[in-house]
């Protein structure tokens, strides 16, 4: 399966915390950890440099390599214990103080993480001098996803269970679930795990799509399953899952970026000929309709009668506005 950006990011940030801990590495058996190639290994080791605490002179990452063994000489003075001291711009003390205040003001939040929250605040507020003045000029009010979070969060605490509506976009309806949730996660978006009693079944639910929750007055008692393995993303395709094909030009080349995918092919326009694999091969439909005129679905041919047909009335949707 062909590596995305974001692959590589993940895996350059581990790489760093393995090397700390092994000086002169061998290049091999890091390649191997890794799963990768040594020309990918090294490839990687080329960009690392580039890495650091700030831009200044001994704050970036001073690693090479002779091809055999990898070498970290500053890896102490990188370390979190020997740094400089964390300095805070004015707006960065100012996002940090509205945001602590936004989260304290949270419904739900248990009362050991109000008051941890409101002596951060006092502590930031002392620390950033005039630049807390404008941060109380501004206020953020959380929608439904901040009280879901925060029934969720307290759902696990107390072990009790959960009944929530969710929107599920694939089908476009609204259902209803009693779940006992497990944990919650943020793979881009914010997520609760949970055995759902509907199915019968481990489910993965996004807050933003849950249209009501109730804490309910029965204990949660999911199954004894391990947490998904959430390192290669959310959505893990199986290689007996049915393949899209997708062509995308100059344009729609971030989707190879975003997507988990088995080729990416040039295109004589700049653009790409992607395949990838989903379980769930509706739920694209949504893709073509973001990308318009930069890409479109190509097989199956189900799948790509399916997404001009969302996307036609979507026009006549337009059209009867007009």
């Amino acid at each position: 399966m062909a590596t995305t950006a974001i692959d590589r990011t993940r895996r350059l940030l581990s790489l760093v915390t393995y090397l700390r801990e092994r000086p002169g590495a061998r290049v091999d058996e890091v390649a191997r950890a890794f799963g990768v190639t040594e020309d990918e290994l090294i490839s990687d080791l080329s960009v690392l440099p580039m890495c650091g605490t700030s831009f200044r002179g001994g704050d970036l990452l001073d690693i090479d390599t002779d091809g055999e063994h990898i070498w970290w000489y500053n890896a102490e003075a990188t370390g979190s214990t020997t740094g400089q001291p964390l300095r805070l711009a004015a707006d960065e003390a100012t996002a940090l103080l509205v945001a602590a205040r936004a989260v304290a003001t949270m419904p739900g939040l248990r009362a050991g993480d109000r008051d941890a929250l409101l002596r951060l605040t006092a502590k930031l507020e002392a620390a950033a001098g005039e630049s807390a003045r404008a941060s109380s000029r501004v206020s953020v009010t959380f929608e439904s996803e901040g009280g879901v979070f925060a029934e969720v969060d307290r759902a696990i605490a107390e072990r009790r269970r959960l009944r929530i509506r969710y929107y599920s976009p694939g089908r476009d309806e609204l259902t209803d679930r009693e779940i006992d949730p497990i944990r919650l996660f943020a793979v881009g978006h914010t997520y609760v795990e949970a055995w759902c009693h509907r199915t019968e079944a481990r489910r993965t639910f996004r807050l933003d799509r849950v249209a009501s929750i109730e804490l309910l007055d029965v204990p949660a008692d999911p199954p004894p399953i391990e947490p998904r393995d959430l390192s290669e993303g959310l959505v893990q395709p199986a290689p007996t899952d049915p393949e899209v094909v997708i062509e995308v030009g100059p344009g729609g080349r971030w989707v190879a970026e975003y997507y988990a995918h088995d080729e990416a092919e040039e295109l004589p326009d700049g653009g790409l000929r992607i395949a990838l694999r989903t379980p769930d091969p509706i739920t694209l439909r949504r893709l073509a309709l973001r990308l318009g005129g930069d890409g479109r679905i190509v097989a199956p041919a189900r799948l790509a009668d399916s997404a001009r047909e969302a996307a036609r009335e979507a026009l006549r949707a337009y059209e009867e506005l007009g």
